[in-house]
Protein backbone atom coordinates (compact mmCIF):
# COMPACT_ATOMS: atom_id res chain seq x y z
CA UNK A 1 0.00 0.00 0.00
CA UNK A 2 2.14 2.73 -1.47
CA UNK A 3 1.85 6.81 -0.65
CA UNK A 4 0.04 7.17 -4.22
CA UNK A 5 -2.93 4.62 -2.93
CA UNK A 6 -3.58 7.22 0.35
CA UNK A 7 -3.22 10.39 -1.75
CA UNK A 8 -6.19 9.26 -4.40
CA UNK A 9 -8.28 8.27 -1.47
CA UNK A 10 -7.76 11.37 0.45
CA UNK A 11 -8.68 12.80 -2.69
CA UNK A 12 -12.05 11.24 -3.12
CA UNK A 13 -13.46 12.20 0.44
CA UNK A 14 -13.21 15.55 -0.56
CA UNK A 15 -16.46 17.35 -1.93
CA UNK A 16 -15.94 17.92 -6.09
CA UNK A 17 -15.62 22.15 -5.20
CA UNK A 18 -14.82 22.34 -1.42
CA UNK A 19 -11.11 21.50 -1.39
CA UNK A 20 -10.24 20.57 1.97
CA UNK A 21 -13.61 19.59 3.04
CA UNK A 22 -15.38 16.53 3.58
CA UNK A 23 -18.40 15.67 1.66
CA UNK A 24 -21.98 16.37 3.44
CA UNK A 25 -22.25 12.31 3.15
CA UNK A 26 -18.93 11.66 4.18
CA UNK A 27 -19.64 14.02 7.49
CA UNK A 28 -22.80 11.71 8.12
CA UNK A 29 -21.00 8.56 8.20
CA UNK A 30 -18.23 10.01 10.53
CA UNK A 31 -20.81 11.73 12.84
CA UNK A 32 -22.76 8.53 12.91
CA UNK A 33 -19.00 6.29 13.75
CA UNK A 34 -18.64 9.34 16.18
CA UNK A 35 -22.09 9.14 17.92
CA UNK A 36 -22.51 4.94 17.70
CA UNK A 37 -18.72 4.60 19.81
CA UNK A 38 -19.93 7.12 22.29
CA UNK A 39 -23.20 5.80 23.06
CA UNK A 40 -21.71 2.54 23.59
CA UNK A 41 -18.76 3.48 25.50
CA UNK A 42 -21.25 5.72 27.82
CA UNK A 43 -23.83 3.14 28.31
CA UNK A 44 -21.58 0.00 29.12
CA UNK A 45 -19.80 2.04 31.71
CA UNK A 46 -22.86 3.70 33.35
CA UNK A 47 -24.16 0.12 33.68
CA UNK A 48 -20.52 -1.35 34.86
CA UNK A 49 -20.75 1.51 37.23
CA UNK A 50 -23.95 1.06 38.63
CA UNK A 51 -22.83 -2.58 38.99
CA UNK A 52 -20.15 -1.77 40.91
CA UNK A 53 -21.86 0.74 42.54
CA UNK A 54 -24.38 -1.71 43.99
CA UNK A 55 -21.86 -4.13 44.85
CA UNK A 56 -19.68 -1.33 46.91
CA UNK A 57 -23.17 -0.58 49.11
CA UNK A 58 -24.02 -4.20 49.50
CA UNK A 59 -20.52 -5.05 50.65
CA UNK A 60 -20.42 -1.93 53.23
CA UNK A 61 -23.45 -2.91 54.66
CA UNK A 62 -23.71 -6.55 54.89
CA UNK A 63 -21.07 -9.73 55.98
CA UNK A 64 -19.37 -11.60 53.41
CA UNK A 65 -21.07 -15.08 54.31
CA UNK A 66 -24.37 -15.63 56.31
CA UNK A 67 -24.23 -19.00 58.36
CA UNK A 68 -27.68 -20.14 59.48
CA UNK A 69 -29.12 -23.04 61.02
CA UNK A 70 -31.68 -25.23 60.12
CA UNK A 71 -33.94 -25.99 62.67
CA UNK A 72 -37.64 -25.50 64.51
CA UNK A 73 -36.44 -21.92 65.51
CA UNK A 74 -34.77 -20.49 62.82
CA UNK A 75 -31.77 -19.93 65.57
CA UNK A 76 -27.89 -20.77 65.76
CA UNK A 77 -27.20 -22.62 69.15
CA UNK A 78 -24.51 -22.24 71.12
CA UNK A 79 -23.14 -19.85 68.21
CA UNK A 80 -19.45 -19.07 70.58
CA UNK A 81 -18.29 -22.93 69.18
CA UNK A 82 -19.62 -22.40 65.41
CA UNK A 83 -17.50 -18.79 66.01
CA UNK A 84 -14.72 -20.77 67.20
CA UNK A 85 -14.74 -23.27 63.86
CA UNK A 86 -15.09 -20.29 61.21
CA UNK A 87 -12.19 -18.76 62.77
CA UNK A 88 -9.84 -21.37 62.08
CA UNK A 89 -10.30 -21.31 58.71
CA UNK A 90 -7.78 -19.48 56.35
CA UNK A 91 -8.88 -16.59 54.04
CA UNK A 92 -11.68 -15.40 57.14
CA UNK A 93 -11.09 -12.08 58.57
CA UNK A 94 -13.85 -12.43 61.10
CA UNK A 95 -16.70 -13.58 62.13
CA UNK A 96 -19.67 -12.62 65.05
CA UNK A 97 -23.27 -13.54 65.80
CA UNK A 98 -25.91 -11.15 65.01
CA UNK A 99 -29.72 -11.43 66.15
CA UNK A 100 -32.63 -10.34 63.08
CA UNK A 101 -36.04 -9.83 63.02
CA UNK A 102 -39.12 -7.69 61.74
CA UNK A 103 -40.15 -4.98 64.01
CA UNK A 104 -42.33 -2.39 64.22
CA UNK A 105 -41.26 1.11 65.36
CA UNK A 106 -44.19 3.16 67.17
CA UNK A 107 -43.68 6.94 68.14
CA UNK A 108 -44.26 8.25 71.86
CA UNK A 109 -47.57 8.61 71.93
CA UNK A 110 -48.57 5.72 69.44
CA UNK A 111 -49.62 8.39 66.87
CA UNK A 112 -47.53 7.00 64.08
CA UNK A 113 -45.65 3.55 63.47
CA UNK A 114 -43.48 2.17 60.83
CA UNK A 115 -41.90 -1.14 60.27
CA UNK A 116 -38.29 -1.77 60.05
CA UNK A 117 -35.73 -4.83 60.47
CA UNK A 118 -33.67 -4.97 63.31
CA UNK A 119 -30.03 -6.06 63.75
CA UNK A 120 -29.12 -6.64 66.65
CA UNK A 121 -24.63 -6.79 66.35
CA UNK A 122 -21.31 -6.52 68.19
CA UNK A 123 -19.45 -3.73 66.86
CA UNK A 124 -16.12 -4.79 68.07
CA UNK A 125 -15.70 -7.61 65.78
CA UNK A 126 -14.98 -7.32 61.60
CA UNK A 127 -17.74 -9.80 60.33
CA UNK A 128 -21.17 -7.36 61.44
CA UNK A 129 -22.82 -4.94 58.92
CA UNK A 130 -22.22 -2.14 61.40
CA UNK A 131 -18.52 -2.40 61.20
CA UNK A 132 -18.55 -0.29 57.73
CA UNK A 133 -20.62 2.31 59.44
CA UNK A 134 -18.42 5.17 60.63
CA UNK A 135 -18.33 6.94 57.17
CA UNK A 136 -21.52 6.61 56.90
CA UNK A 137 -23.09 8.39 59.84
CA UNK A 138 -25.18 11.22 59.31
CA UNK A 139 -26.04 12.38 62.61
CA UNK A 140 -24.95 11.36 66.15
CA UNK A 141 -22.15 8.66 65.64
CA UNK A 142 -21.47 5.13 65.82
CA UNK A 143 -21.97 4.48 69.44
CA UNK A 144 -24.23 1.62 70.25
CA UNK A 145 -23.27 1.44 74.27
CA UNK A 146 -25.73 2.62 76.82
CA UNK A 147 -26.83 5.86 76.89
CA UNK A 148 -27.40 8.41 79.72
CA UNK A 149 -31.00 7.72 79.84
CA UNK A 150 -30.49 4.33 80.65
CA UNK A 151 -32.28 2.85 77.34
CA UNK A 152 -30.82 0.40 74.77
CA UNK A 153 -29.32 2.40 72.42
CA UNK A 154 -30.46 2.45 68.26
CA UNK A 155 -29.20 3.35 65.09
CA UNK A 156 -31.29 4.34 61.81
CA UNK A 157 -31.15 4.32 58.59
CA UNK A 158 -31.54 7.99 57.65
CA UNK A 159 -35.02 7.62 55.15
CA UNK A 160 -36.27 6.10 57.86
CA UNK A 161 -35.95 8.51 60.38
CA UNK A 162 -36.72 11.23 58.34
CA UNK A 163 -39.83 9.81 57.38
CA UNK A 164 -40.41 9.28 61.17
CA UNK A 165 -38.89 12.79 62.14
CA UNK A 166 -36.80 11.40 64.72
CA UNK A 167 -33.49 13.11 65.73
CA UNK A 168 -30.21 11.78 68.04
CA UNK A 169 -31.29 11.68 71.27
CA UNK A 170 -34.91 10.92 70.88
CA UNK A 171 -36.99 8.01 72.13
CA UNK A 172 -39.08 5.28 70.40
CA UNK A 173 -40.78 2.26 70.69
CA UNK A 174 -40.03 -1.27 69.00
CA UNK A 175 -42.54 -4.07 69.25
CA UNK A 176 -41.66 -7.41 68.36
CA UNK A 177 -43.90 -10.19 67.42
CA UNK A 178 -41.03 -12.52 67.63
CA UNK A 179 -41.37 -13.27 71.57
CA UNK A 180 -45.10 -13.21 72.49
CA UNK A 181 -46.08 -13.03 76.07
CA UNK A 182 -49.79 -14.54 77.66
CA UNK A 183 -51.51 -11.96 79.17
CA UNK A 184 -53.70 -12.33 82.37
CA UNK A 185 -56.83 -12.98 79.77
CA UNK A 186 -55.09 -16.29 78.10
CA UNK A 187 -54.37 -13.66 75.01
CA UNK A 188 -50.73 -13.04 73.65
CA UNK A 189 -48.91 -9.88 73.57
CA UNK A 190 -46.06 -8.86 71.67
CA UNK A 191 -42.95 -7.64 73.30
CA UNK A 192 -42.76 -3.90 73.44
CA UNK A 193 -39.33 -1.99 74.65
CA UNK A 194 -38.35 1.64 74.46
CA UNK A 195 -34.89 2.48 72.60
CA UNK A 196 -33.00 6.08 72.45
CA UNK A 197 -31.59 6.54 69.19
CA UNK A 198 -28.10 7.55 69.06
CA UNK A 199 -27.50 8.07 65.47
CA UNK A 200 -29.04 8.01 61.89
CA UNK A 201 -26.73 6.35 58.95
CA UNK A 202 -27.01 6.69 55.36
CA UNK A 203 -25.34 3.53 52.91
CA UNK A 204 -27.13 5.22 49.59
CA UNK A 205 -28.97 1.94 49.39
CA UNK A 206 -32.61 3.12 49.75
CA UNK A 207 -33.82 0.02 50.45
CA UNK A 208 -31.29 -0.14 53.47
CA UNK A 209 -31.91 3.01 54.45
CA UNK A 210 -35.75 3.24 54.83
CA UNK A 211 -35.67 -0.14 56.78
CA UNK A 212 -32.86 -1.61 58.35
CA UNK A 213 -32.15 -0.43 62.27
CA UNK A 214 -29.23 -1.28 64.71
CA UNK A 215 -28.67 -2.02 68.36
CA UNK A 216 -26.41 -4.16 70.59
CA UNK A 217 -26.62 -7.81 70.02
CA UNK A 218 -27.63 -8.52 73.68
CA UNK A 219 -30.64 -5.55 73.60
CA UNK A 220 -31.39 -7.30 70.19
CA UNK A 221 -31.67 -11.00 72.32
CA UNK A 222 -33.87 -9.76 74.72
CA UNK A 223 -36.55 -8.23 72.56
CA UNK A 224 -36.64 -11.28 70.59
CA UNK A 225 -36.47 -13.69 73.09
CA UNK A 226 -33.10 -15.08 72.18
CA UNK A 227 -30.91 -17.04 74.73
CA UNK A 228 -27.55 -14.98 75.60
CA UNK A 229 -25.92 -17.84 74.09
CA UNK A 230 -28.29 -17.86 70.88
CA UNK A 231 -28.70 -15.94 66.99
CA UNK A 232 -30.06 -15.82 64.65
CA UNK A 233 -27.19 -16.09 62.71
CA UNK A 234 -23.81 -15.34 61.99
CA UNK A 235 -21.79 -12.45 59.89
CA UNK A 236 -18.39 -13.71 58.65
CA UNK A 237 -15.91 -11.19 57.04
CA UNK A 238 -13.48 -12.58 54.44
CA UNK A 239 -9.92 -10.96 53.40
CA UNK A 240 -11.31 -11.38 49.59
CA UNK A 241 -14.74 -10.74 49.21
CA UNK A 242 -14.41 -12.29 44.92
CA UNK A 243 -14.04 -15.68 47.29
CA UNK A 244 -16.68 -15.72 48.60
CA UNK A 245 -18.63 -18.67 46.72
CA UNK A 246 -15.79 -21.14 47.33
CA UNK A 247 -14.81 -20.26 50.94
CA UNK A 248 -19.01 -21.03 51.55
CA UNK A 249 -18.92 -24.16 50.00
CA UNK A 250 -15.53 -24.80 52.18
CA UNK A 251 -17.16 -23.55 55.45
CA UNK A 252 -20.64 -25.60 54.50
CA UNK A 253 -18.74 -28.80 54.34
CA UNK A 254 -16.61 -28.30 57.96
CA UNK A 255 -19.58 -27.52 59.24
CA UNK A 256 -22.10 -29.90 57.77
CA UNK A 257 -25.76 -30.30 58.78
CA UNK A 258 -27.66 -28.23 59.63
CA UNK A 259 -25.61 -25.43 59.16
CA UNK A 260 -26.34 -23.43 55.83
CA UNK A 261 -23.66 -21.01 54.43
CA UNK A 262 -24.63 -17.95 51.98
CA UNK A 263 -22.31 -15.71 50.44
CA UNK A 264 -23.45 -12.25 49.70
CA UNK A 265 -22.87 -13.62 45.70
CA UNK A 266 -25.84 -15.53 46.06
CA UNK A 267 -27.85 -13.62 48.10
CA UNK A 268 -28.14 -10.91 45.72
CA UNK A 269 -27.34 -13.27 42.39
CA UNK A 270 -30.73 -12.44 41.37
CA UNK A 271 -30.10 -8.54 41.15
CA UNK A 272 -26.82 -8.93 40.05
CA UNK A 273 -28.08 -10.84 36.95
CA UNK A 274 -30.69 -8.24 35.75
CA UNK A 275 -28.19 -5.64 36.30
CA UNK A 276 -25.97 -7.97 33.74
CA UNK A 277 -28.65 -9.10 31.84
CA UNK A 278 -29.59 -4.71 31.26
CA UNK A 279 -26.23 -4.48 30.25
CA UNK A 280 -25.62 -6.71 27.47
CA UNK A 281 -29.28 -5.93 26.20
CA UNK A 282 -28.34 -2.18 26.60
CA UNK A 283 -25.05 -2.96 24.82
CA UNK A 284 -26.43 -4.91 21.81
CA UNK A 285 -29.07 -2.00 21.31
CA UNK A 286 -26.63 0.71 21.05
CA UNK A 287 -24.11 -1.41 18.68
CA UNK A 288 -26.91 -1.52 16.40
CA UNK A 289 -26.09 2.31 16.06
CA UNK A 290 -22.35 1.76 15.16
CA UNK A 291 -24.10 -1.08 12.28
CA UNK A 292 -25.98 1.72 11.12
CA UNK A 293 -22.84 3.80 10.85
CA UNK A 294 -21.33 1.00 9.00
CA UNK A 295 -23.92 1.01 6.24
CA UNK A 296 -23.38 5.11 5.98
CA UNK A 297 -20.00 4.07 5.04
CA UNK A 298 -21.07 1.35 2.26
CA UNK A 299 -23.24 4.26 1.32
CA UNK A 300 -20.50 6.95 1.21
CA UNK A 301 -18.30 5.15 -1.00
CA UNK A 302 -21.16 3.88 -3.00
CA UNK A 303 -21.65 7.52 -4.11
CA UNK A 304 -17.67 8.21 -4.57
CA UNK A 305 -17.75 4.97 -6.92
CA UNK A 306 -20.60 6.23 -8.88
CA UNK A 307 -19.02 10.06 -9.21
CA UNK A 308 -15.65 8.81 -9.47
CA UNK A 309 -15.77 5.87 -11.89
CA UNK A 310 -14.13 8.20 -14.94
CA UNK A 311 -11.66 8.92 -12.73
CA UNK A 312 -11.45 5.38 -12.13
CA UNK A 313 -11.25 4.23 -15.67
CA UNK A 314 -8.69 6.56 -16.52
CA UNK A 315 -6.58 4.62 -13.36
CA UNK A 316 -7.28 1.25 -14.93
CA UNK A 317 -5.97 2.55 -18.15
CA UNK A 318 -2.92 3.80 -16.70
CA UNK A 319 -1.87 0.52 -15.02
CA UNK A 320 -3.45 0.52 -11.29
CA UNK A 321 -4.41 -2.85 -10.93
CA UNK A 322 -8.05 -4.41 -9.20
CA UNK A 323 -6.10 -4.08 -5.75
CA UNK A 324 -4.44 -1.05 -6.15
CA UNK A 325 -8.62 0.45 -6.84
CA UNK A 326 -9.95 -1.85 -3.69
CA UNK A 327 -6.41 -0.62 -1.97
CA UNK A 328 -8.35 3.34 -2.53
CA UNK A 329 -11.62 2.43 -1.49
CA UNK A 330 -11.08 0.82 1.44
CA UNK A 331 -8.34 2.68 3.03
CA UNK A 332 -11.30 5.73 2.71
CA UNK A 333 -14.08 3.50 4.91
CA UNK A 334 -11.07 2.51 7.27
CA UNK A 335 -9.97 6.34 7.75
CA UNK A 336 -13.16 6.84 8.59
CA UNK A 337 -13.96 4.51 10.95
CA UNK A 338 -10.89 5.21 12.79
CA UNK A 339 -11.57 8.86 12.90
CA UNK A 340 -14.86 8.50 14.02
CA UNK A 341 -14.04 5.96 16.39
CA UNK A 342 -11.36 7.99 18.23
CA UNK A 343 -13.79 11.09 18.54
CA UNK A 344 -16.25 8.56 19.69
CA UNK A 345 -13.40 7.33 22.09
CA UNK A 346 -12.81 10.58 23.34
CA UNK A 347 -15.95 11.70 23.88
CA UNK A 348 -17.67 8.46 25.56
CA UNK A 349 -14.69 8.82 28.05
CA UNK A 350 -15.14 12.41 29.03
CA UNK A 351 -18.89 11.83 29.19
CA UNK A 352 -18.40 8.84 31.81
CA UNK A 353 -15.67 10.95 33.53
CA UNK A 354 -18.45 13.53 33.88
CA UNK A 355 -20.95 11.61 34.99
CA UNK A 356 -18.62 10.18 37.43
CA UNK A 357 -16.83 13.14 38.60
CA UNK A 358 -19.77 15.31 38.99
CA UNK A 359 -22.67 13.38 39.61
CA UNK A 360 -24.28 15.28 36.31
CA UNK A 361 -27.81 13.05 36.40
CA UNK A 362 -29.66 12.43 39.19
CA UNK A 363 -32.17 9.60 39.43
CA UNK A 364 -34.46 8.23 42.46
CA UNK A 365 -32.43 6.39 44.92
CA UNK A 366 -35.67 4.09 45.41
CA UNK A 367 -36.02 2.58 42.23
CA UNK A 368 -32.72 2.06 41.25
CA UNK A 369 -30.63 1.67 44.75
CA UNK A 370 -28.45 4.71 44.13
CA UNK A 371 -29.28 8.39 43.99
CA UNK A 372 -27.22 9.57 40.78
CA UNK A 373 -25.62 7.74 37.14
CA UNK A 374 -22.16 6.07 38.34
CA UNK A 375 -19.93 5.54 35.95
CA UNK A 376 -17.33 2.75 35.61
CA UNK A 377 -14.69 2.57 32.85
CA UNK A 378 -13.07 -0.24 31.78
CA UNK A 379 -10.03 -0.09 29.71
CA UNK A 380 -10.23 -3.63 28.72
CA UNK A 381 -13.99 -2.99 27.59
CA UNK A 382 -13.41 0.31 25.92
CA UNK A 383 -10.15 -1.35 24.01
CA UNK A 384 -13.18 -4.01 22.84
CA UNK A 385 -15.27 -1.76 21.56
CA UNK A 386 -12.39 0.64 19.90
CA UNK A 387 -11.07 -2.70 17.60
CA UNK A 388 -14.84 -3.92 16.77
CA UNK A 389 -16.05 -0.30 15.15
CA UNK A 390 -12.66 -0.39 13.69
CA UNK A 391 -13.69 -4.15 12.01
CA UNK A 392 -17.07 -3.20 11.55
CA UNK A 393 -16.04 -0.16 9.84
CA UNK A 394 -13.52 -2.02 7.46
CA UNK A 395 -16.17 -4.99 6.86
CA UNK A 396 -18.42 -2.03 5.28
CA UNK A 397 -16.01 -0.75 2.67
CA UNK A 398 -15.52 -4.28 1.00
CA UNK A 399 -18.32 -4.18 -0.68
CA UNK A 400 -18.08 -0.92 -2.50
CA UNK A 401 -14.36 -1.53 -2.90
CA UNK A 402 -15.04 -4.46 -4.97
CA UNK A 403 -17.70 -3.23 -6.91
CA UNK A 404 -14.85 -0.29 -7.53
CA UNK A 405 -11.89 -2.82 -8.84
CA UNK A 406 -14.30 -4.73 -10.78
CA UNK A 407 -15.44 -2.00 -13.11
CA UNK A 408 -13.60 -2.20 -16.59
CA UNK A 409 -11.82 0.95 -17.68
CA UNK A 410 -13.44 1.52 -21.30
CA UNK A 411 -16.93 1.18 -19.86
CA UNK A 412 -16.03 3.22 -16.83
CA UNK A 413 -14.74 6.14 -19.39
CA UNK A 414 -17.38 5.84 -21.30
CA UNK A 415 -20.25 5.78 -19.05
CA UNK A 416 -18.50 8.60 -16.43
Amino acid sequence: MNSLNWFIARHYLRAGRGRGLLSLITWIALGGVTLGVAALITVISVMSGMQEELRSKILESTPHLYVLEYNTSLQVKDYEIVVDTILSMDGVEGAAPFAMSNVTLVLEGGEYSQPAYLFGVDIDTLAVPATEMERQIVEGGLDLRLPESGLPPLLMGSVLADRMGIYPGDTMVVMSMENLKQDVFGGFQPTLRQFQVTGTFTTGMYEYDLANIYTTLPDAQELLGLAESDASGIGVRLTDETKATELGAQLGQRLGYPYSVQSWIERNRALFSALQLEKIALGVIVFLIVLVAAFNIVSTLVMVVSDRTREIGILRTMGMTEKGIMRVFMIQGVWIGVIGTAAGTTMGVAISWALERFELIKIPGDVYFVDHLPATMDPVTIALIVVASVLVSFGATVYPARQASRLQPVDAIRHG
